[in-house]
C-alpha cells in the first residue's frame, strides 16, 4: 500500500490483540528507523527502552491508569530523555563522528565547542524541554515507520512518569521517561478502527506565502 493509504489506516490503537506479535525482522526495521531519526546537532539525547517482559509490563500498567495497551501490545517502546546532557555527551558524539568520517577529534573542536556552548545555555528546565522535543521527533519516525510496516501503534502520555522511572531504574542511568509507543496489531474488538479518520481540511490546514 502507498504511504498515504497506510497513514489513513493508522490510528491510536486502544485494543491490541495479545496473540499477535511483531516479527523480529519488522521490529528491527522499526527500531532502525527510530535510530535514524533527525536530531538537533546529531546528539540524540534520549534512549529507547524496549520492554517485552510481561512482569515488568504488569507493573507499568499499574502506573498507566490500568490501560490495557501496556500489557496487550506486542512490545512497549519507552522514550526516555537524558536530563544530564553535558560536555561528556558532546565528547561522545564528536568521537563517533571522528571514527565514522575518518577525521581527527581535533579537527572537530569548533563543532564540539558549539555543542557544549548550546548545552550550557540551557537551564535545567530548558534542557529537559529541549531533550524532550528530540525524543518526540524520534517518536514521529516510529509512528510513520510503523504505519509503513503495517504495525499498529498507540503513542501514550497517560502514565505516572515517576513510577516508570522507579520501576525501570532510570534515575541511575540519568534518564527520565517521557512518552510510550505501544506496538502490535489491533484487535477486531477495537471500535476506533472503524471510525472515519478526522483531520482538518487541506485548505484550512496549510497556509501558503
Amino acid at each position: 500500500m502507498s504511504l498515504i493509504t497506510n497513514l489513513n489506516k493508522r490510528y491510536a490503537t486502544k485494543v491490541f490483540d495479545p496473540s499477535k506479535k511483531v516479527s523480529e525482522a519488522d521490529m528491527e526495521k522499526l527500531l532502525e528507523s527510530i535510530r535514524l531519526s533527525a536530531s538537533s546537532m546529531g546528539l540524540q539525547p534520549y534512549k529507547v527502552l524496549i520492554v517485552e517482559n510481561p512482569e515488568i509490563r504488569k507493573e507499568l500498567r499499574k502506573a498507566s491508569y490500568n490501560q490495557p495497551q501496556i500489557t496487550d501490545a506486542s512490545a512497549l517502546l519507552i522514550f526516555a530523555v537524558n536530563f544530564e546532557a553535558n560536555d561528556e555527551s558532546a565528547n561522545d558524539l564528536i568521537a563517533m563522528i571522528a571514527l565514522a568520517r575518518n577525521v581527527t577529534v581535533e579537527s572537530l573542536a569548533g563543532y564540539n565547542d558549539m555543542i557544549k556552548g548550546a548545552l550550557k545555555g540551557f537551564n535545567p528546565e530548558q534542557l529537559e524541554t529541549w531533550v524532550s522535543k528530540q525524543a518526540y521527533i524520534a517518536l514521529g519516525y516510529g509512528l510513520v515507520s510503523s504505519a509503513v510496516l503495517g504495525i499498529d501503534t498507540c503513542p501514550m502520555e497517560g502514565f505516572n512518569a515517576l513510577e516508570y522511572d522507579r520501576i525501570l531504574g532510570l534515575e541511575k542511568l540519568g534518564l527520565k521517561s517521557k512518552v510510550v509507543l505501544a506496538v502490535g496489531y489491533r484487535s477486531e474488538d477495537d471500535k476506533y478502527q472503524y471510525l472515519p479518520k478526522v483531520r482538518q481540511k487541506k485548505e484550512n490546514f496549510f497556509i501558503k506565502y
